[in-house]
């Protein structure tokens, strides 16, 4: 895959080089759920981004170590994240949902060397690396919180930024997979830059100063998009919300602060859109928002239109890229479709043998592989890296059309991924964890219809001789699920069966399955 000439470019230097000329403009503003506000200039950030760099060099991190990195929204995961990429540290992104299993799998996968984590999870950790075979590992725990550690230094030495060109590893990524392991999506310094110039620019549009909401939290590749990239890249103000999601508190926020771009989840403006609040709602500032995750259905568009005059513009895009597809600004919007292919995308609908198909013809949703912001390839597996590919393209294992005006549609997932509430879900994970429990013999777990999170985990499970398949037990395993993977993945719905659908060759037909709860859940709507 060529990105051009060699060139030098990292991330936090872009940023520190915008903070050079707008020293005292805000950078971050942070709020928690008790009211407690902080606010920090892009002059004060980088005073604490320098400092923390130099506290990780102290700690023995080096230019192209691999981190793992969990902590959650706050000023924090800007500071950790841009000292990490001013070092020239690789960042891997790690929700503070995973279990020790995932962890590890993580660690010893990627060859990790520090784990850097937040207090509340520092036990998940800990067990993680004692079941992990890797033996460089250097936990940094942040017992005393992370304000009190690091944020009240600032440097003392200045340390220089790390000397990285646009094809260096930066970011490891690790996505689910319909079988195996998670995969480690491999993205380079340039990723960001190419990701400013399409995503940040033709779709979520902050302008400096101006203050941005994206709610994704670190450690998904969302957050690295949106809350991070594409608003501190653009000189934007970001604002965050620590605590929990609630529509009527998201709602009153956008009231009370001058939050002029929102990026939310599908789920969360489905909510929002649902809340009595909604009905009497005056955002003080709000004049562009933007979904992604899954399509967003026309109610929850007019929902919003009708309450302020603002359209939510959808967005498509993968953890492998960025935005392909979208309602960009200024582009008329089309309820129910993703939009258009964005300047940098050259996305076709292919059949499967790929050839690009005819309008209105449902296919393979693929992009060319010359695109600037698609990932390197799979850690350590180019079996799964070649398989992603057909000819030129990338598959993005999405299935689409075109329509007439070159507005693309989405059709469904063409393998066996569940996408709930903007999280995506292997299935063999949910399997993987109940097949361990001793009452569960076999298992297929699928995407279910839900009007609220788009998609549901459903499990079909066949219990072992001599166990009776009881609701309790239903919710036993809801909750062993919890405790061994994150808890995001677990099944909300189980039915227990004698049998699964299953091909010749013993693989269980998943599709029958899918096929047969939307039609089920389609009667019952």
């Amino acid at each position: 895959m060529g990105r051009g000439i060699n060139m030098n470019y990292n991330f936090s230097t872009h940023v520190e080089n915008y903070q050079l000329n707008h020293p005292d403009q805000l950078a971050i503003v942070a709020l928690s759920q008790d009211g407690g506000e902080r606010r920090l200039t892009y002059r004060e950030l980088f005073d604490l981004v320098k400092g923390t760099q130099e506290q990780f060099a102290r700690e023995g991190i080096k230019q192209g170590d691999r981190v793992l990195v969990m902590v959650g929204r706050g000023v924090e995961s800007y500071q950790i994240y841009l000292a990490l990429l001013r070092m020239g540290a690789v960042i891997m992104p790690g929700s503070e949902m995973l279990r020790a299993k995932d962890i590890a799998y993580r660690l010893r996968h990627a060859q990790a060397t520090v784990v850097v984590t937040a207090e509340h999870i520092a036990d998940e950790v800990e067990a993680a690396v004692d079941q992990s075979s890797v033996k460089k590992i250097a936990v940094d725990f942040i017992r005393d919180g992370f304000v009190t550690l690091y944020s009240t230094q600032s440097a003392t030495q200045n340390m220089p930024a790390a000397d990285t060109d646009e094809k260096d590893m930066a970011f490891i990524s690790y996505t689910s997979g319909t079988t195996g392991g998670p995969k480690g999506v491999v993205h380079v310094h340039g990723w960001a830059k190419a990701h400013l110039a399409n995503a940040a620019t033709y779709w979520f549009d902050a302008a400096p100063n101006e203050w941005a909401w994206a709610t994704a939290g670190p450690g998904w590749a969302k957050w690295v998009w949106s809350p991070f990239v594409s608003i501190l890249g653009k000189g934007g103000t970001a604002f965050i919300y620590v605590g929990r999601f609630d529509p009527q508190v998201y709602l009153s926020l956008m009231e009370a602060y001058p939050i002029s771009l929102l990026c939310a989840t599908p789920t969360e403006y489905r909510l929002m859109a649902k809340s009595q609040a909604i009905k009497t709602w005056k955002p003080q500032a709000l004049r562009s928002a933007v979904s992604a995750g899954e399509p967003l259905n026309r109610e929850v568009i007019d929902a919003f239109r009708s309450a302020c005059g603002v359209l939510v513009r959808d967005g498509y895009g993968q953890t492998e890229n960025s935005l392909l597809v979208a309602t960009q600004v200024g582009m008329e919007l089309k309820p129910g479709s993703m939009g258009k292919p964005t300047p940098q995308s050259e996305v076709a609908v292919l059949d499967d043998d790929g050839n690009i198909l005819n309008t209105g013809e449902i296919g393979h949703i693929a992009v060319k592989k010359t695109l600037p912001t698609l990932f390197q390839g799979y850690l350590y597996d180019p079996e799964r890296t070649a398989k992603a590919f057909l000819g030129d393209y990338y598959i993005t294992g999405d299935l689409g059309r075109f329509d007439d005006d070159g507005y693309l549609w989405f059709e469904g997932r063409s393998d066996d991924m569940i996408i709930s509430a903007g999280y995506t879900i292997g299935p063999f994970e949910v399997e993987d964890a109940l097949v361990s429990h001793p009452a569960v013999a076999e298992c297929a777990a699928v995407a279910s219809p839900d009007d609220e999170r788009g998609h549901i985990v459903k499990a079909f499970i066949i219990v072992k001789a001599g166990v009776e398949p009881t609701d309790q037990l239903k919710e036993e395993l809801k909750d062993y699920v919890k405790r061994v993977t994150a808890p995001y993945k677990y099944p909300r719905e189980i039915e227990f069966v004698t049998d699964l659908p299953k091909t010749a060759s013993g693989k269980i037909r998943r599709i029958e399955l899918r096929t047969a709860e939307k039609q089920r859940k389609n009667k019952v709507l």
